[in-house]
């Protein structure tokens, strides 16, 4: 079974920036799509960003255009979600994400594989 692990979230304050890693347990992620999603308490679930490994396509949540950037590694198993202008709004639990190609659609029944998460805690 294919496994998602995260890493690079922490605390930071409003206005700061972080920068999760996602590398997948495959060979390869080659010709799939692979994103994050992210949760706070007491929200929904929300899909934030994800790419299409190999292609290059980008797809972003309206709340996060113009501050987060996914991009993938030339190993093609490894994704990157930099994020730039926090607000306390993006605090919650970021999780790796995996589906088929290539459209990368940003709703939960997409996609097929869930890492475990990582936290990431904005302050006001």
């Amino acid at each position: 079974q294919v496994q998602l692990v995260e890493s690079g979230g922490g605390s930071v304050q409003a206005g700061g920036s972080l920068r999760l890693s996602c590398i997948v347990s495959a060979d390869t992620a080659f010709r799939t799509c692979m994103g994050w999603f992210r949760q706070a308490p007491g929200k929904e679930r929300e899909g934030v960003a994800g790419t299409y490994i190999g292609g290059g396509n980008t797809y972003y949540a309206n709340s996060v255009k113009g501050r987060f950037t996914i991009s993938q590694d030339k190993d093609q198993k490894t994704v990157y979600l930099q994020m730039d202008k926090l607000t306390p709004d993006d605090t919650g639990m970021y999780y790796c994400v995996r589906g088929p190609g290539p459209l990368c659609r940003l709703t939960d029944e997409y996609w097929n594989s869930w890492g475990q998460g990582t936290q990431v805690t904005v302050s006001s």
